[in-house]
C-alpha cells in the first residue's frame, strides 16, 4: 500500500485545514488508517483513526470535538478534517495504514501501522 498525504500548509489559530491521504495498491477496505502528527523533539503522537469495514472511529484526547476523520474508499481516500486549529497542533501529519481492526488501546500505537505516507506540513501561526 501507497500512501500520499496532501493538505497541509499555514493558518493562523482558530482556523481549519483538510488533509487528504490517497491510498493505492491494495483494496483499501481491509485497512484502518491512522493519523499522526510529529512536533519538532516530540515523539509521533496519535491524533486519529479510522476502522475497516464498521469505520469505527478514535481521537486523542487533544483534538477531540475539533478533528473528524472519514473515508471514502471508492476514491481511495481518508481524510483529516481540522477545525478550531491551535498552535500546539503544529507538526508533520502522517497518514498510516495496517489490517487489523483498531482497538481502544492499540489505534495510537506507530509501531502497529505498517504502511506510511511521506507526511505534511501543518503550521498554525497565533
Amino acid at each position: 500500500v501507497q500512501l500520499v498525504e496532501s493538505g497541509g500548509g499555514l493558518v493562523q489559530a482558530g482556523g481549519s485545514l483538510r488533509l487528504s491521504c490517497v491510498a493505492s495498491g491494495s483494496t483499501l477496505d481491509d485497512y484502518a488508517f491512522g493519523w499522526f502528527r510529529q512536533a519538532p523533539g516530540k515523539e509521533r503522537e496519535g491524533i486519529s483513526c479510522i476502522g475497516t469495514y464498521d469505520n469505527i472511529t478514535y481521537y486523542g484526547d487533544s483534538v477531540k470535538g475539533r478533528f473528524t476523520i472519514g473515508r471514502d474508499n471508492a476514491k481511495n481516500t481518508v481524510w483529516l478534517q481540522m477545525n478550531s486549529l491551535r498552535t500546539e497542533d503544529t507538526g508533520i501529519y502522517f497518514c498510516a495504514a495496517q489490517e487489523w481492526p483498531p482497538t481502544p488501546t492499540g489505534w495510537s500505537t506507530p509501531a502497529l501501522y505498517d504502511y506510511w505516507g511521506q507526511g505534511t506540513q501543518v503550521t498554525v501561526s497565533s
